[in-house]
């Protein structure tokens, strides 16, 4: 799940891409949403740039960007479908060995006493 190397500098790339994704999306419609759902895109794409909780935080990027697509519409749906697709591989794939998850829920040296 925290896989080190160059599929971690990948899912890293991916996680960086979510979260620039939803902070672009939110700023093309940022004179038509809540004043709060920027704080609430900047958050999420501090967490997922962050490594932090990630798929659930991937997972909520996903509905807030479905809420405001469905809610406001898209230009197109070709952006739409892919930023929808890269928050959905990365809610499945996990964080990668580079990201807060991995310090807090990576690999762990256990050491059984002898019998």
């Amino acid at each position: 799940m925290f896989p080190p190397g160059p599929p971690g500098i990948g899912l890293a790339c991916l996680r960086a891409s979510v979260a620039v994704a939803l902070l672009f999306e939110h700023h093309s419609y940022r004179h038509l949403l809540f004043h709060c759902s920027g704080g609430t895109a900047i958050l999420l794409s501090l967490a997922v740039i962050l490594g932090c909780l990630t798929p659930v935080v991937a997972a909520l990027t996903l509905v807030f960007q479905a809420l405001t697509w469905f809610t406001l519409g898209t230009g197109s749906a070709v952006p739409a479908s892919l930023i929808a697709l890269d928050a959905l591989a990365l809610s499945l794939l996990g964080p990668g060995a580079y990201s807060v998850d991995s310090y807090l829920f990576g690999r762990r040296l256990l050491v059984l006493p002898p019998d």
